[in-house]
């Protein structure tokens, strides 16, 4: 269990328990590859990160390259991978280029002895992320894709309160992630959008759906969907609908979690991003027959105090706690695998018209004996 009682008789939220000895471990040296709208936010991170060194930067761009960079002084700077890659002292490197580069620029990076972050999704395909985490295990490089929302605390503290038997039996749950914009030109809003809600929704419940139907629309760019309302059953009946736009009035990120004993609310822009209803449905055993009734139950509402941490800070402490330690990752290369997974079902279900699909099962995808269910717990 990762939370522990407060006075209200929920759960709170116990930070990140990472595994590095102040002093005692060198911290890792780690290079920036992408300098467009993520990757400053992780050289950011990890010059801040007492784990990390941010060693180099890397870009194309030279203009970003001295943009950026005149804030890290220290950080070497490359527009050349290959120069890069060669440098050996640098031991990881952070990619936050295209969906359709990670592969690519991975495999290179693996294959010269560094260990590797990669921005979600992991690759563009199952078969991409499969050789990369094969190569990973080859190598005996580290390989975590990027689910910064694994390292949430609202998030984390929700885990806690479905694992501990809080909510009950979880029937169904709800999201909203929406936004006017940010429009990607190479990818469909469920391949940009969706893996946020599908990594937590697969560490929520420790399953990966069964079946995925979903319907979309692309309106602003042709052939590019930017809204998708996505269906998800799961193997213990829970089933989810997850509804991603990058074309709405304003920005929504929200969740309902409906559970046999109680229900949850997770609003990540709101103040008090979880609370807890203490709310339900009882149905009684008919006192005569086709008689039926039902007790609606309306209790307090708890809003739960999680910390103020900002996610991305505790996953590059978890990066290069893997990489100093050897310990598997909570965004581990097998989950985001199933990430994969889940937005190639989607697909799947798109060009059939929106037809009820099955995920391909884990044991076609296990080459090598990729085991996709053994995830690491907090």
């Amino acid at each position: 269990m990762i939370g522990n009682g407060n006075g209200n008789g929920g759960l709170v939220y116990d930070p990140l328990r990472l595994h590095l000895e102040p002093g005692g471990v060198e911290p890792v040296r780690v290079a920036v590859i992408g300098l467009g709208y993520w990757g400053p936010n992780l050289a950011r991170n990890l010059q801040e990160s007492a784990a990390a060194e941010l060693a180099a930067l890397c870009d194309l761009s030279g203009e970003r390259l001295a943009r950026h960079g005149r804030r890290y002084p220290a950080a070497k700077h490359y527009q050349c991978l290959d120069s890069l890659l060669a440098d050996t002292e640098i031991e990881a490197v952070a990619i936050a280029t295209p969906v359709k580069t990670h592969h690519p620029i991975a495999s290179a990076a693996l294959n010269a002895g560094k260990h590797v972050f990669i921005e979600k999704p992991l690759a563009a395909s199952s078969e991409e992320a499969i050789d990369l985490i094969e190569l990973a295990r080859e190598k005996e490089r580290v390989l975590m894709p990027g689910h910064t929302f694994l390292y949430s605390p609202p998030v984390r503290t929700i885990r806690s309160l479905i694992h501990s038997g809080e909510i009950g039996d979880v029937y169904f749950i709800s999201t909203s992630r929406v936004n006017l914009g940010l429009h990607q030109p190479d990818v469909s809003v469920a391949w940009d959008l969706g893996p946020h809600d599908f990594s937590i929704l697969r560490y929520w419940l420790d399953e990966t759906p069964d079946y995925v139907s979903a319907l979309s629309r692309g309106f602003i760019l042709p052939g590019t969907p930017d809204v998708a309302f996505i269906n998800l059953e799961f193997p213990s009946s829970t089933i989810a609908h997850v509804e991603l736009s990058w074309l709405a009035p304003s920005k929504l990120r929200r969740t309902a979690i409906v559970g046999s004993r109680k229900m949850i609310v997770y609003d990540d822009t709101s103040s008090e991003p979880v609370r807890v209803f203490d709310s339900g449905v009882v149905p009684k055993d008919p006192s005569t027959f086709g008689e039926y009734q039902l007790t609606y139950r309306t209790g307090d509402i708890v809003s739960l105090r999680v910390d103020a941490v900002e996610p991305l800070g505790l996953e590059m402490q978890d990066f290069c706690n893997a990489v100093r330690c050897g310990e598997t990752p909570v965004s581990s290369a097998e989950l985001g695998l199933e990430v994969v997974r889940m937005i190639e079902a989607v697909d799947s279900s798109l060009s059939q018209q929106g037809a009820r699909v099955p995920l391909a099962s884990s044991d076609k995808l296990a080459v090598g004996g990729l085991d996709t269910e053994g995830q690491n717990d907090v």
